[in-house]
């Protein structure tokens, strides 16, 4: 039998500060935070929820005997697309809003099921964050 897997469930990000990076995230995307603890005696965590996946924020300076993670972990070296259903001057709109400098777009790109029109923007650590609809 080959191993398949059909879905991400959570993907965790290195910050350098948990608290700036969950504001961000909350004020640009919309996510719901969640604070929460891993295990008894480990240090408490922050998750932003959307849909039925999360983001952990991952503090760079985390030990790995408190958080189990890559070899090199590094601040800012996501690239992250996420989906929504507004178009991409609506997402504009939004960004500028927020005071959150566009990077690029919207610009054509190809997504996991197709064309995607995208709009580019940086969070606090620098990481690309791509925001995208599905062209109809």
């Amino acid at each position: 039998m080959t191993l398949t897997v059909h879905a991400i469930d959570h993907i965790v990000i290195n910050v350098r500060d948990p608290e700036i990076s969950a504001s961000w995230y909350q004020r640009a995307l919309g996510v719901m935070r969640e604070d929460f603890v891993p295990a008894p005696g480990r240090p408490s965590r922050i998750a932003l929820k959307f849909g039925s996946q999360k983001l952990n924020l991952r503090p760079v300076t985390a030990r790995q005997e408190d958080w189990f993670t890559a070899d090199h972990a590094q601040a800012g070296s996501d690239d992250l697309c996420f989906l929504t259903r507004s178009n991409p001057e609506s997402v504009i709109r939004h960004l500028e809003a927020q005071g959150i400098a566009i990077e690029q777009g919207p610009v054509e790109k190809q997504g996991a099921r197709g064309v995607l029109i995208s709009v580019y923007c940086r969070d606090p650590d620098g990481s690309l964050i791509e925001i995208a609809s599905y062209k109809e």
